[in-house]
């Protein structure tokens, strides 16, 4: 288990955005998933030595449609946080933009808009707008949002590092969004509590904590919502996703058939790299959930 001191170190490091540096070269990839040979069930590291290599790669997500891939470097010829995005022209996936990273991508299931924390860019065309806020309600100094994810619905779950690493939520209400609320015990237990992820359609969320009875770090947890609306237990996602290191950052790609995350592989060298693994654990863990009620 990593230290308090270097656990500390590798989640600020998370944090950090300074200002521009230059490109990086990436070769040209064929076919789907940027190329890469699907994983089965144990987590496997994405595209090795072009996006996940000895270096601070994280983030990686897929925008709906499956037809963009997009995550976050630094280190090498980026001296800052840098999203690096990828787009598929014909069969071809190509290295198309790269901006300074000023919150986690996450995606709109519609995929018009990129959120980035508490602001956003919209789609224009075949491109973005400049990034905006969300306005006051996500603007608090004593708030320190990393990551919001967005459901169908237009429901916003994110982190919170400034309030004890708490997750809140807010649903829109007759099209009105009220004041965020702290998500109730199933989430908000243990610590360094991360970095959700909400299904499209809500049935589910994905967040990231350190707990007892966990693998030894932050692991991969899963609660499912109930008929009634309430969550369900937080489900540790178990050894074929989460290990003795740090696992986080979740994220499900659109065609509902892969998780992509991270795993810390050496926090001394800051070494951190994009894992994915079948998406098929989803299933068979509700399944299990709905046997033991």
């Amino acid at each position: 288990m990593q230290s308090s001191r270097t656990r500390s170190a590798l989640f600020l490091s998370v944090l950090a955005i300074t200002t521009t540096s230059q490109a990086r070269e990436y070769p040209e990839l064929e076919g789907p998933y940027m190329g890469q040979t699907v994983p089965g069930n144990l987590a496997e590291v994405f595209a090795p030595d072009i996006v996940s290599t000895d270096g601070w790669e994280v983030e990686g997500v897929f925008a709906p449609g499956m037809r963009e891939f997009y995550f976050t470097t630094n280190g090498g010829e980026y001296s800052v946080a840098t999203v690096v995005g990828f787009r598929q022209e014909g069969n071809i996936w190509k290295k198309y933009t790269e901006f300074q990273r000023d919150g986690e991508v996450t995606f709109s299931p519609d995929g018009q808009r990129m959120h980035m924390a508490e602001g956003y860019k919209d789609r224009v065309g075949d491109d973005w707008s400049e990034r905006k806020e969300l306005g006051p309600m996500f603007q608090r100094e004593d708030w320190g949002i990393m990551r919001l994810s967005a459901s169908a619905k237009g429901t916003y779950v994110f982190d919170d590092y400034k309030s004890g690493d708490l997750i809140r939520i807010s649903a829109l209400v007759d099209g009105e969004r009220p004041e965020p609320e702290e998500m109730d015990p199933v989430v908000n237990t243990g610590e360094w509590t991360a970095h959700p992820f909400i299904a499209p359609d809500e049935s589910y969320l994905i967040w990231d904590s350190e707990r007892e009875g966990g693998f030894g770090d932050s692991d991969l947890y899963i609660s499912f919502r109930r008929q009634d609306g309430l969550w369900g237990p937080a489900i540790n996602m178990g050894e074929r996703v989460n290990s003795d290191k740090w696992d986080a950052y979740a994220t499900v790609t659109s065609d509902g058939k892969y998780i992509l995350f991270n795993r810390g592989v050496d926090p001394e060298s800051n070494n951190i790299d994009i894992y994915w693994v079948s998406a098929d654990i989803i299933s068979e863990l509700k399944a299990k959930d709905l046997q033991e009620r």
